[in-house]
């Protein structure tokens, strides 16, 4: 009886020690706004972006693949009807040029957001407030395919021969209304 109750004693504090783990994690990760330690130092400037897709809060902010600050605030404009997104850059990058590009991009065919940074050309840099006028949305991928299956329809789709039939109309035309044998 003894051995039984230290054995589900165990099971219990290990069951607790891997909540605590799973806790701990998912704090840590970059979707969520929760992160235990102090705030890091840098600057913030700003960005609008039509469509922002899962961008998230804590979302790597890079330069030429290189982490130089992350997400640190979304919110919605009502006036213009885009999406503002603050990004903290860190204190040794602040040589980026006033007039650099912002694109949200992909990890990979299905990971998560970032911001991407192309360098600009002027000698001004971005400072604590700044706001990033050239901006790309992010690509979804469900009005890409969208976009896709329309285009393909319209085109009349049927059996893998799209846009044979027109050809073979415009030569048959061609030769004063001699049908021509199709090849």
């Amino acid at each position: 009886m003894r051995a039984n109750r230290t054995l589900e004693i165990g099971t219990g504090l290990f069951v607790l020690l891997g909540f605590a783990a799973l806790l701990f994690l998912t704090t840590q990760l970059p979707a969520s706004g929760l992160k235990f330690g102090r705030a890091k130092a840098g600057f913030h400037v700003n960005a609008d972006f039509d469509n922002i897709g899962d961008l998230k809060v804590g979302s790597p902010v890079t330069m030429s693949g290189v982490r130089v600050g992350d997400v640190s605030g979304i919110r919605f404009n009502p006036q213009d009807f885009k999406a503002v997104v603050t990004m903290r850059i860190d204190p040794q990058y602040k040589q980026i040029p006033d007039d650099s590009y912002a694109s949200i991009q992909t990890q990979g065919l299905l990971g998560g957001k970032y911001i991407g940074l192309s360098p600009g050309g002027q000698d001004t840099y971005l400072k604590d407030g700044s706001h990033i006028d050239q901006t790309q949305s992010a690509i979804v991928l469900e009005s890409l395919i969208n976009k896709f299956f329309a285009n393909y329809s319209s085109k009349g789709g049927s059996g893998g021969n799209s846009g044979q039939g027109s050809d073979n109309q415009a030569k048959s035309t061609d030769n004063q209304g001699k049908a021509e044998p199709k090849k």
